[in-house]
């Protein structure tokens, strides 16, 4: 065979895979943002002018810049903690900063992967808060709690080979926070382009229902978002698990069932496997690819961990059939002078610290982290405590996630367990940290028991908790005996008694 012929025969063996490289692209949008800390509705539009404004890197923080002011966020509240009767200013609780107020951010884009018949999903891993999305100057969704990570359908507002412009409103109100909570989008956003069938946003779940001394059972079940139509026997699921090197272990390839639903099942086996620990925080992964015939669909690879949890009354908790003591920290998302934003060399630089320290765990207090967190901890070894909310109906400052509470509660708690069900650093979900309906007898145990069941539904296989700080009313009361772990917070002297 001469050249030229060896070179077509290598293109064309080169055409296949490239096609299948595009069945699933993600763009991460970090340079190009425009951004202005004034207001105008006008600021949506596709053709509004922006060259004036700053332009900046996200992950941003816009108030980490300042200026510092004891003036800034001053908040006229009681604190029932430290036995204030009635309200009072207090300067300072939020670090200074100015992070009240709205900002603007703006992004052209193109989207070549984009094509009519695609499917389009942008994924904000967090942008602070009360986030207003418009693409191509079109509302394409909303989403209030700055803290978690949400995804919107974008494929609607896509212009095909065009460039398309992202507008995003935030805006922090006064007294929205006990702490400095961070400003804009100081996370990542990113655009994932699909076929039109495809495996959603957090649409594996990876168990181990069995983990023996030379043996461990993997069970993947796996969502797909369909054409109208269309069930899952008209597709076909080849899944293959794979050890930190990327050594095949177990593979299964099977049709879709119809009675199954929109999910696929498969089953695994995986021998001598080693089990995930902060010593050793082995890695596997399932790499799986959706069919229809031959062509190939979708494909998506989750990261998971083999390791059994235990809680056993009067003894403690076990990790991989060992007493484990949680050495763990309360930790705020934020990264001191660097604010709000994810810094992944930061946050493993501070991993590492707490390690050193001897540190094992880490609360999130009290919100939800960023995923560049729970990666690290996954791959560095530090169990996690994912919590949610600093409030529910009861309201500690003016402006709090009490005023949203029941539109959004279960949205948010369901994003959170999604997102992070098959991370094996997590070993507990906390609903709620120190929330003033612990008082109330009548509304504290029930709201206790509906997110603790929201989060079982979702996730089987970890315990909840929460932080209470008024010992006598939740044992009174019995919002602590509704928990999975009753969490207490400060007054050990009680510990005993309750």
């Amino acid at each position: 065979m001469n050249r030229k012929l060896k070179l077509a025969a290598v293109f064309l063996l080169a055409v296949p895979l490239l096609l299948q490289a595009q069945v699933r692209t993600v763009q991460t949008f970090k340079k190009g943002w425009k951004f202005t800390r004034e207001d105008s509705k006008d600021f949506s539009s596709h053709t509004c002018n922006d060259v004036k404004w700053q332009s900046v890197t996200v992950p941003h923080d816009w108030a980490i810049y300042g200026p510092f002011s004891i003036n800034n966020d001053k908040q006229n509240v009681a604190i029932a903690q430290d036995g204030q009767k009635e309200a009072m200013e207090h300067a300072g609780r939020t670090g200074g900063l100015p992070f009240v107020g709205v900002g603007w951010y703006r992004l052209n884009f193109e989207a070549p992967a984009f094509k009519k018949g695609k499917k389009a999903t942008l994924v904000f891993d967090g942008a602070m808060s009360h986030a207003q999305v418009y693409v191509n100057g079109q509302e394409a969704g909303y989403w209030p709690y700055g803290y978690n990570s949400f995804y919107i359908d974008a494929t609607p507002y896509l212009k095909e080979n065009e460039v398309n412009t992202l507008a995003v409103r935030l805006e922090n109100e006064p007294e929205s926070s006990r702490w400095y909570p961070g400003a804009g989008l100081y996370r990542n956003v990113h655009l994932v382009v699909n076929e039109e069938v495809h495996i959603p946003a957090w649409g594996t779940v990876v168990t181990t229902p069995v983990v023996e001394e030379g043996f461990a059972r993997i069970h993947v079940k796996t969502e797909l978002a369909m054409p109208a139509g269309k069930n899952v026997s008209n597709y076909r699921i080849v899944t293959q698990i794979k050890d930190a090197d990327g050594k095949m272990l177990s593979s299964d390839d099977r049709p879709g069932d119809k009675l199954d639903g929109t999910f696929f099942s498969q089953n695994f086996v995986v021998y001598n496997p080693s089990l995930w620990s902060p010593d050793a925080p082995v890695l596997y992964t399932a790499e799986t690819k959706i069919y229809e015939g031959e062509v190939l669909k979708d494909e998506y690879t989750t990261r998971f961990g083999i390791r059994t949890i235990e809680l056993v009354p009067d003894k403690g908790f076990f990790l991989n059939g060992k007493l484990t003591k949680f050495k763990g920290v309360c930790n705020h998302h934020d990264l001191g002078p660097l604010g709000g934003i994810v810094n992944e060399a930061g946050i493993r630089r501070q991993i590492r610290m707490l390690k050193d320290m001897g540190c094992n765990a880490i609360r999130t207090s009290h919100n939800m982290p960023a995923p560049e967190l729970i990666r690290a901890c996954d791959e560095m070894g530090m169990m996690v405590m994912a919590e949610s909310f600093d409030e529910w109906k009861s309201a500690k400052v003016q402006n709090g996630y009490h005023k949203i509470f029941d539109e959004w509660v279960e949205k948010d708690l369901v994003n959170l367990v999604r997102h992070y069900r098959n991370n094996p650093s997590i070993v507990m979900w906390c609903i709620g940290n120190e929330v003033p309906d612990q008082w109330n007898g009548n509304q504290g145990p029930k709201l206790s028991r509906m997110l603790q069941d929201i989060c079982h539904r979702e996730d089987p296989t970890r315990p909840v908790t929460q932080g209470m700080d008024a010992p006598d009313a939740v044992v009174n009361n019995n919002m602590a005996a509704t928990m999975d772990v009753a969490g207490f917070n400060y007054r050990p002297h009680k510990y005993m008694e309750n």
